[in-house]
C-alpha cells in the first residue's frame, strides 16, 4: 500500500562539508579548518600538538573495532576518535574477528541493512540531526584527520615513512622533494569526551533500589524522550544499555544545572537503506524500559514536532546529510537516497505518534514505513529526482523478530 503527495522545497539550508580530501602536507593539521567552530578547532588543534609531543591516542580495548582515546598534551581525553579504516570490515580493522568473520563467513555477520564502512558518518550525522533538532544528547561529532604511530597502519605505510625520514636526514636535497614524510592521515570520526557519566544500565539498576526525586524523574523521562527520537529518527541499529550513558548529581552538586543528563555514545551503525528485514531485528532496547510505557511529554512535543512536521524541514536535513555523504569516496546517490527514504518514514511516524500522545513503545510497534522521493525522469542515463514523494509500508520482517 502507497501514498503519494508532493511538497514545495525550500532552498534556505544550512551548509556543511566535511574536511577537505588528501593532498599533500606533513600533518593532519593540514587538513582540518572548522571556521565554524574555532572551539572545535581548538580541542583538534591540541591533539596535534600532543601526537607531535609524544602523547599517543590509547587504543580502547572494548569493541569491535579501532576506536582511540586521543589526549590533549597533559594525558586529559579530549575525545574518541574512529578512524574509517579501522571500523569492523575496514581493511585496517586492528581486531581479526570482524575481518575473519567477513572473509569466512559473510552471509552470517554484519548488518545487511547498512553500507558497510560508514560509520564515522553515521557518527557525524547523528550529532548533525541531534544539533538540528535541538537535542543536546550527543556530544559534538565532526569528521577529522588524525595521524598517530598507535593508529594501525600496513607494513608498506610503515616502511615508507621510515625510508623517507631515512632519506631526509642523509639526503636533505632528494627528502624535500616528498609529498609527505610520516604516516598518512586517517580519516575518522572524532567525538568529544563527556566526563563524570556512567554507562546507563550502571545508574537504572541503582534507580530501580533508591527512587529518584519526582523533579528529577521528571529531568531523566524528558532526556531520556530525546534519545529515543534521536534513535528512532536515524534508525539506531545498536542500542544497548551499554552505550547511551547517564550522568547525575544529587541535589546540592552542580547547582543551576540539570541534576540527571543523558550521553548518547556509539551512533556508528545508524541510517540503514531498508528497515531490518533479514535475521535479525536490531531493537532499540531502551523499548523494555519503564521510562518507554510513559507518554511523551508536552515539553518534548513543543521541542520537536513543529520541526518534524515541517516537510521543508526535513528536506533541509536531508540535504544537509546529502553535503556530509558526498564527500566520503565510497558514496552511492542511489543508496543515500534509500537511507533518506528510511529516514523520512521515521519522522512520518514520530510525528504521528507525538500528535497522538503514544508512548516510545508504541512508536517502536509503529508500522515501518519508507517516504521515497520520486523520479522526474532526465535526459538519457540522468534520472532527476522531484519534489512529490510516495509512501510505502513495509511489510517483509525479520525471521527473529521481538516487535
Amino acid at each position: 500500500e502507497s501514498l503519494c503527495f508532493s511538497l514545495h522545497v525550500s532552498k534556505n539550508k544550512s551548509k556543511f562539508s566535511l574536511s577537505p580530501p588528501l593532498h599533500s602536507g606533513n600533518s593532519s593539521g593540514d587538513f582540518n579548518h572548522f571556521p565554524g567552530d574555532p572551539e572545535f578547532g581548538d580541542i583538534i588543534q591540541r591533539a596535534e600538538q600532543a601526537i607531535e609531543g609524544g602523547v599517543f591516542p590509547e587504543r580502547i580495548s572494548q569493541g569491535s573495532s579501532g576506536s582511540y582515546f586521543v589526549k590533549d598534551s597533559k594525558g586529559k581525553i579530549l575525545g574518541v576518535f574512529k578512524p574509517k579504516s579501522e571500523e569492523p570490515y575496514g581493511h585496517l580493522n586492528p581486531k581479526w574477528t570482524k575481518y575473519f568473520h567477513k572473509l569466512c563467513c559473510p552471509c552470517c555477520f554484519g548488518r545487511g541493512c547498512l553500507i558497510p564502512n560508514q560509520g564515522y558518518l553515521s557518527e557525524v550525522a547523528a550529532s548533525h540531526v541531534d544539533t538540528r533538532l535541538g537535542l543536546g544528547v550527543v556530544p559534538k561529532t565532526k569528521a577529522v584527520y588524525l595521524v598517530s604511530e598507535t593508529f594501525h597502519y600496513n607494513t608498506i605505510d610503515r616502511a615508507k615513512s621510515r625510508g623517507k625520514k631515512y632519506a631526509l636526514e642523509m639526503v636533505p636535497k632528494v627528502g624535500r622533494h616528498f609529498h609527505r614524510v610520516g604516516l598518512p592521515p586517517k580519516l575518522g570520526s572524532f567525538q568529544l569526551f563527556v566526563e563524570g557519566y556512567h554507562e546507563a544500565d550502571y545508574w537504572l539498576r541503582r534507580f530501580e533500589a533508591e527512587p529518584l526525586p519526582e523533579n528529577i524523574r521528571k529531568q531523566l523521562q524528558s532526556q531520556f524522550e530525546r534519545l529515543v527520537i534521536l534513535d528512532y529518527v536515524i534508525r539506531n541499529t545498536d542500542r544497548g544499555n551499554d552505550n547511551w550513558l547517564i550522568k547525575y548529581e544529587k541535589s546540592g552538586e552542580g547547582e543551576g544545572e540539570k541534576a540527571i543528563q543523558i550521553a548518547a555514545i556509539d551512533n556508528g551503525l545508524a541510517f540503514p537503506f531498508k528497515h531490518p528485514d533479514e535475521w535479525r531485528a536490531y531493537p532499540f532496547h531502551w523499548a523494555c524500559l519503564p521510562q518507554a510505557k510513559v507518554p511523551f511529554s508536552q515539553e518534548t512535543r513543543e521541542l520537536v514536532l513543529s520541526r518534524l512536521s515541517d516537510m521543508n524541514f526535513v528536506q533541509d536535513l536531508c540535504e544537509d546529510l546529502y553535503e556530509m555523504f558526498m564527500a566520503d569516496k565510497g558514496f552511492d546517490k542511489t543508496m543515500f537516497e534509500k537511507q533518506m527514504s528510511v529516514m523520512r518514514g521515521q519522522i512520518l511516524n514520530l510525528s504521528q505518534a507525538l500528535k497522538d500522545n503514544k508512548t516510545p513503545i508504541q512508536l517502536v510497534q509503529m508500522p515501518r514505513v519508507v517516504v521515497e522521493r520520486s523520479r522526474t525522469g532526465g535526459q538519457g542515463r540522468v534520472v532527476t529526482l522531484g519534489t512529490a514523494f510516495t509512501q510505502t509500508f513495509h511489510c517483509k520482517r525479520p525471521f527473529f523478530s521481538s516487535w
